[in-house]
């Protein structure tokens, strides 16, 4: 596939097939991951895959929301993936403070991105959650008290048909020299 091609065909799945995601292409996907840059080569990342019927049903609990109704997806996508923050080396922490901006933020953006652009390479569809109840999220997949999970990517093989993207036209999203 062609990279816009690829590009096109992500979305943001939220149905999912009553179907086991091969622990082959779970991989291949967080290889592109790892390969994924990051400020200062900082690799500031770890991803917890959670595959267990059970433990995966208690995670996606946790995402639901107040009411129990955001992200009833969840429950029904065969893998959520936690993706946890690690502490970045001294340099990217460094950058961090002069720039006041969080390069780690930005590299975990990348590397999960890059987890859903090898998702759809492998027919999976997936969907990136900011939406979780952190504490209980850490305690059930028994992350470090210092990390924190930044996203959870859900995981699997769409029951959707894709929808046509929405975007603005491309006039409307850059200017060359000057905004």
């Amino acid at each position: 596939m062609r990279f816009l091609e690829l590009v096109e065909n992500r979305y943001s799945t939220r149905d999912y097939l009553d179907r086991a995601v091969e622990r082959e292409k779970i991989e291949r996907c967080l290889e592109a991951a790892r390969l994924a840059p990051s400020a200062c080569n900082s690799q500031p990342w770890h991803f917890i895959v959670v595959d267990d019927h059970s433990l995966k049903s208690l995670v996606a609990k946790e995402t639901l929301g107040p009411m129990g109704s955001l992200n009833r997806f969840t429950l029904k996508a065969p893998v959520l993936i936690a993706v946890v923050a690690e502490k970045p080396n001294l340099s990217s922490q460094m950058g961090a403070i002069i720039k006041n901006r969080p390069f780690y933020l930005i590299d975990i953006g990348i590397a999960a991105e890059h987890i859903c652009l090898q998702a759809v390479e492998e027919g999976l569809g997936t969907c990136i959650l900011g939406w979780f109840d952190e504490a209980a999220v850490k305690k059930l997949l028994d992350v470090p008290a210092k990390n924190r999970v930044e996203l959870i990517i859900s995981m699997g093989y769409p029951a959707e048909v894709k929808a046509a993207k929405k975007r603005k036209p491309l006039s409307q999203v850059f200017n060359y020299n000057r905004y």
